[in-house]
């Protein structure tokens, strides 16, 4: 299993293309030449609008991503070319509907190794999805005291750390992925349910103490 995995959640919203059936969860690794096509602002961000979203047509991507439907026309093509996303063959011109073509995509740092334009690409992206996590956790605070209080408690961040090995760290995560992958539809068909993002995010405390190679023991 990839330890690193990126969804902009999955499009299980009414009308998108998932919603009330039990397609499966689908996911794609990374290649190099992959990695480099993502790691741009616009493309992310279209990524991550069709699988948050459903299939859409890139005047509607345009408009909802402040930008000219010919750089969205452009930048999709890109992405299909690396097989991230699909030209459904529905509509016409500007009116065609692309969708993402996998729920989510997976990378080891260490599949990169020794690339330079990979390993600079990859840095963009995960700091990218950081600052991503970010914004979208500050828009909730900000509406949070609209919602319910039940979900004002159940919503919300924490952290804690562990003393482990990168192998542990590896296992921890595993098992908290499979925590999630339990829960992913628990809700579909409730009419009180609502998507959540998830994060997931390990990092070392002891930023000075490099261990040395060799593995774990």
């Amino acid at each position: 299993m990839a330890t690193h995995e990126h969804d902009d959640l999955p499009p299980t919203a009414p009308g998108s293309a998932a919603s009330g059936t039990s397609q499966a969860y689908t996911g794609m690794r990374l290649d190099a030449i992959a990695l480099k096509t993502l790691a741009h602002p616009l493309r992310s961000r279209l990524l991550g609008a069709l699988r948050l979203g459903g299939a859409a047509t890139a005047t509607d991507l345009a408009h909802q991503l402040g930008t000219n439907s010919g750089a969205t026309s452009y930048h999709l093509r890109r992405l299909e070319s690396v097989g991230l996303v699909t030209d459904t063959g529905e509509g016409e011109g500007k009116r065609r509907l692309w969708r993402a073509s996998t729920d989510s995509h997976q990378y080891e740092p260490s599949d990169f190794a020794g690339d330079e334009d990979a390993e600079t690409a990859l840095s963009w992206l995960q700091r990218d999805y950081s600052r991503h996590l970010g914004e979208q956790f500050e828009r909730w605070l900000d509406v949070e005291h609209t919602w319910p209080p039940e979900w004002q408690d159940a919503a919300g961040m924490g952290d804690s750390f562990v003393i482990a090995t990168a192998e542990q760290v590896r296992a921890m995560t595993e098992e908290v992925w499979a925590v999630f992958e339990k829960y992913r539809r628990v809700g579909q068909g409730n009419p009180n349910a609502r998507r959540v993002a998830v994060y997931l995010v390990d990092y070392p405390l002891d930023l000075d103490r490099a261990p040395r190679g060799g593995g774990d023991r």
